[in-house]
């Protein structure tokens, strides 16, 4: 399923606008300005109204995604739900690998969305490769996090 290209309006958003949200996203936190500036000319904002399914568990995902304004509901299982808020962000795995979403994440309110395209995304690793590392420490220590709290 991919979001851009479908029915939701995508927005021209100034660079420095998607600046200031990619600096609330912990991924994000180490970069240098240059680093986001980079990210930002490759990312969309688009609006998706209240309900609408952004990604469906164990299919293949292309995007990555920050929400800038609203709240999603991730579901890994009928038990295990969670909440996302502004700042946070999903799809980063199927962005790197390819591979099919480990989530279903729903629309709880209506949506803006700052999204990445997995074809953009390898090409600003190729432009701004340091940004390779930023990412790797930033998906370690959320990997880790999580490990800590199904461990505790």
């Amino acid at each position: 399923m991919q979001l851009i290209g479908k029915m939701f309006e995508t927005f021209r958003t100034a660079r420095d606008e998607k600046i200031r949200h990619l600096e609330r996203v912990p991924l994000f936190e180490d970069c240098s300005l240059r680093q986001l500036r980079a990210v930002a000319d490759i990312s969309s904002v688009v609006e998706v109204p209240e309900r609408t399914v952004l990604t469906r568990a164990g299919e293949p995902g292309d995007e990555f995604f920050v929400i800038i304004d609203g709240t999603a509901l991730v579901a890994l299982s009928p038990q295990r739900r969670h909440r996302i808020n502004p700042g946070e962000f999903f799809g980063e795995m199927s962005l790197l690998d390819g591979g099919p979403r480990s989530a279903t994440v729903k629309a709880e309110t209506d949506l803006r969305v700052l999204v990445i395209n997995r074809a953009h995304f390898w090409e600003l690793i190729s432009a701004v490769p340091e940004l390779t590392q930023q990412m790797l420490v930033g998906l370690s220590r959320r990997l880790r996090a999580i490990e800590n709290t199904m461990n505790a």
